[in-house]
């Protein structure tokens, strides 16, 4: 029978698994509660202001929501400092990202990633039927030089994650620098800086200085990590006009509901939950991490609400999945992103990160 058949190469692309969600059945929950540390969520949740805004717009679901998301991209560049003009709203920043490729990228292009970076970059390329070219990495770190070697007259786009998932690493600004430098002007460079707003570290710029320096540079942002939004699917672009006006020409005419855009201008006015959320991954990243290595385990420095803790190997890090697992304790696998070896835990409650460190405690007694 003759059914339709997609473009070449759409079958052959593997669907993008988010982090699990629901303990196996029959699971001995260690803290009473199922402990979801697998997708990076904000464990403070969203603010009230945003809460209550995401309710109100309950009362007009019948009306379509402001396709240009206009109080949203206000809202955001008296935040950041920025030109809301040269700011695009969409359904997350997974959504932008493909948009991007979409519209870049085609069959005989390549688009340029860091090795362990954002498992949707290759997805999106393959899915436009440009090529996804992987830079190797030094130490779990992009690595400027690889990128720029690789980078070949078929190069239409090089994306790169800043902190990047789920290696938790960063490149300092005079590194995101050098790289926009070294590419050539038509080649479009996507900063992915959808942990900015955890990192600590002074020698950090998330990209908006290079989207005003450079024509070629477009920062990406979300809702859904420090404003705790993720279920809203709530994202931002900051680009030069020549690159909004190609997003705003492929994107959905109403690509952000109503709801998330009254919340996200609700979240952003929220100063006191953003510095609470804020204040809980400072004090807990550090100290999850030590708490790691006392029981013996590497763990990899992270400027993200994450930590990539590193096993001997394939078999025992499946080991120790399996047996957080049955105790209700949720992380993320690393297999997907070259890791297979590794698992990465969001950075919780203090109580359910140390649920995390009693089971693997006991984990390592028992092997």
């Amino acid at each position: 029978m003759s059914v339709p058949r997609p473009r070449p190469g759409i079958l052959a692309l593997q669907p993008y698994v988010g982090g699990e969600h629901k303990p196996p059945a029959g699971a001995r929950l260690r803290a009473n509660r199922a402990v979801r540390l697998a997708s990076n969520e904000n464990p403070l949740g969203a603010g009230k202001a945003a809460s209550a805004a995401y309710l109100a717009a309950a009362s007009d679901l019948h009306r379509y929501p402001d396709g240009d998301s206009r109080a949203l991209r206000e809202a955001i560049a008296a935040a950041e400092g920025l030109k809301a003009a040269q700011i695009v709203c969409g359904a997350g920043s997974d959504e932008l990202i493909q948009l991007l490729v979409k519209a870049y990228a085609g069959p005989g292009d390549e688009v340029l990633y860091s090795w362990h970076g954002f498992l949707i970059y290759p997805i999106a390329a393959r899915a436009a039927g440009a090529t996804p070219v992987a830079a190797p990495e030094r130490e779990l770190t992009a690595d400027v030089d690889a990128l720029l070697e690789r980078v070949t007259d078929r190069t239409r786009m090089v994306f790169v994650a800043n902190p990047n998932n789920p290696t938790g690493s960063l490149l300092t600004a005079s590194e995101l620098r050098r790289l926009q430098a070294g590419l050539p002007r038509d080649v479009l460079f996507a900063v992915d800086s959808a942990y900015a707003e955890y990192v600590t570290d002074r020698d950090y710029e998330a990209g908006a200085a290079l989207v005003d320096a450079a024509e070629n540079v477009v920062m990406l942002r979300t809702f859904s990590k420090i404003h705790g939004l993720a279920a809203l699917r709530l994202g931002w672009a900051y680009g030069s006009p020549a690159i909004v006006d190609v997003l705003n020409r492929v994107r959905g005419p109403f690509n952000v509901t109503a709801a998330a855009q009254a919340a996200g201008v609700a979240a952003l006015a929220d100063r006191a939950h953003i510095e609470a959320s804020r204040r809980h991954n400072a004090k807990l990243l550090p100290w999850f991490s030590e708490q790691l290595r006392r029981l013996g385990f590497t763990v990899a420095p992270s400027a993200g609400n994450f930590v990539l803790l590193r096993l001997a190997d394939a078999a025992a890090a499946q080991s120790a999945l399996e047996h957080l697992k049955a105790e209700g304790i949720l992380v993320r696998a690393m297999g997907g992103y070259g890791l297979p070896e590794s698992l990465r835990i969001t950075i919780g409650i203090e109580e359910d990160l140390q649920a995390v460190l009693d089971s693997l405690a006991e984990w390592k007694e028992r092997r």
